[in-house]
């Protein structure tokens, strides 16, 4: 059930502009105020990936605190792991205004918002502000928009980062930066992949060992594009995949804003990122984790990325339509599955599912 503070929250918020709605919820988060009651989790719902122990799998993903101001408060919400950024070695303004769009029949958004953030060095003091405070926040760093060699954006990112956050993410896939995507590309990921790791392992001087790099990919990727990722990122050894960014496609969604430019999230995501899911587990294996992302808004859903082959899954947009106590409400009832089904862990029924939505059609 949602709390009255959400029920009243969304009536207010769903009322202002989608982009101002958002800075106000960073700002409740900051505050420090209790914005829904810390869930009651089981120890069976713990996970362990990249060498963390994450105290559950659910996370925040990358794009909602994008400045590294609310980790804090998002983790007292429940969550197991926060995501900041997308962070540019610049700041940057992103795209005009309008540019995040509540699609509210679809419980989904629309967002062509391009990077926008603070840049490393402002977002860098506060992830070393917060060192001391525990957690799992990871790091996602991106390319400046005028950028003349991308590649080295993301070394840069590294070289900030690769000391301070508990794990990277390179994300290529944004849909709203023209021309990211092309660094999926076999022959440019393979450079992306073996600079970025050559800088980690220069910085991993900086720390015990080198920080966790996962790599960000995008729905909308044809059965070659997967399989030419797959090769690369087992042949460079990374410590994991991140499926998925948002999409082009508008399958699912019915709503008179469908027609805007950028990239679809939420309800009508879940089923084409989970079989792009699906099918990157068969092939890159068993070993290689995996983080699920797209249309998670239950517990059900988070349940059935795990089927589809996740060890982790991330959440955005279920939060915009489902309030502060959707997280808490989603472990909770993960922990009573668990429970009810005798699991020492959600790993075992990683992959119970997976054939089933690898062999499901792409719309």
């Amino acid at each position: 059930m949602k709390s009255l503070l959400d029920k009243i929250a969304r009536q207010a918020l769903f009322r202002m502009d989608s982009e101002r709605a958002h800075n106000l919820a960073i700002m409740a988060l900051k505050s420090g105020m209790p914005l829904a009651r810390p869930p009651q989790i089981s120890k069976r719902l713990k996970t362990i990936v990249g060498g963390m122990v994450f105290p559950n799998p659910l996370g925040m993903a990358a794009g909602f605190d994008k400045n590294a101001e609310a980790a804090d408060g998002l983790l007292r919400l429940g969550f197991g792991f926060v995501e900041c950024g997308t962070v540019t070695p610049k700041p940057q303004a992103g795209n005009p205004k309008p540019r995040l769009f509540r699609l509210e029949e679809d419980a989904a958004l629309i967002n062509r918002l391009g990077f926008n953030n603070d840049g490393l060095v402002a977002v860098r003091e506060r992830i070393k502000e917060r060192a001391g405070r525990g957690g799992i926040v990871g790091v996602n760093i991106g390319a400046n928009k005028d950028s003349e060699d991308r590649i080295a954006d993301y070394e840069t990112g590294v070289r900030a980062f690769g000391d301070i956050a508990s794990y990277l993410t390179v994300n290529i896939s944004s849909p709203n930066t023209a021309g990211l995507r092309a660094l999926q590309d076999r022959e440019n990921l393979s450079e992306l992949l073996a600079r970025v790791l050559a800088t980690r392992d220069e910085v991993a001087k900086r720390r015990r060992s080198p920080v966790p790099l996962f790599l960000k990919i995008a729905p909308d990727l044809t059965e070659e594009a997967m399989s030419d990722i797959a090769d690369e990122v087992l042949d460079k050894r990374i410590d994991g995949l991140i499926v998925s960014n948002t999409t082009l496609s508008r399958t699912g969604a019915t709503s008179r804003l469908a027609h805007e430019k950028g990239g679809l999230s939420g309800q009508p995501l879940f089923e084409r990122s989970t079989i792009v899911l699906a099918r990157m587990r068969l092939l890159v294996g068993p070993a290689m984790p995996l983080i699920g992302v797209g249309g998670v808004d239950s517990a059900e859903t988070a349940l059935e990325k795990i089927r589809a082959g996740a060890d982790l899954v991330q959440l955005y947009s279920g939060m915009i339509f489902g309030g502060t106590c959707l997280p808490g409400k989603i472990l909770e009832e993960m922990s009573a599955y668990a429970q009810r089904e005798n699991l020492a862990s959600l790993r075992q029924i990683r992959d119970t599912r997976v054939d089933e939505w690898a062999a499901r059609a792409l719309n």
